[in-house]
């Protein structure tokens, strides 16, 4: 059974290998204490990344253009009030390797359904902090793991 599942590439969730290229990187954000950057920092140092802040041209950039997070109305209660919303997290980058002059532009959505309770306000909004770190994490762990399958995708690199 092992070699049957190694065979077919099979890896455990959170075992990828970031690329022997991608071993440094300059990572880039609108800001550095931006939540979504700090998340992806952290787990690019959790993987024995080096993250460099300066302009390095020898180096890949991997840079955070935008993430945004947009509520939909998805059920009412019987007095109007909204019940339940589905968050949509997006999140979009661009990585940049050295040769190239333009970069790849990646873009994905996490989603989530929310539910609001008119009388809990306060505990509601902790709940809402505490899913948005959750989908920022969600966010940084797939960035990793599409930057360990990059060279994969892409043999000409």
């Amino acid at each position: 059974m092992c070699l049957s599942l190694t065979g077919c590439g099979f890896k455990l969730r959170g075992t990828n290998s970031i690329p022997a290229e991608f071993q440094t990187i300059q990572l880039q954000g609108v800001s550095q204490y931006d939540p979504l950057y700090r998340a992806v920092k952290t787990k690019l140092h959790n993987h024995k990344v080096t993250v460099t802040e300066p302009e390095d041209p020898a180096l890949p950039i991997l840079k955070l253009v935008k993430d945004n997070l947009e509520r939909r109305l998805l059920s009412l209660f019987a007095t109007g009030q909204v019940a339940e919303y589905e968050l949509v997290y997006t999140v979009t980058y661009v990585l940049i390797m050295p040769d190239a002059t333009d970069g790849e532009i990646f873009e994905f959505d996490i989603v989530r359904e929310y539910q609001d309770d008119p009388n809990a306000v306060l505990a509601k909004s902790r709940e809402l902090d505490l899913v948005m770190k959750e989908m920022r994490n969600q966010a940084a762990d797939k960035i990793i793991r599409q930057l360990a399958n990059h060279s994969s995708q892409n043999p000409q690199q």
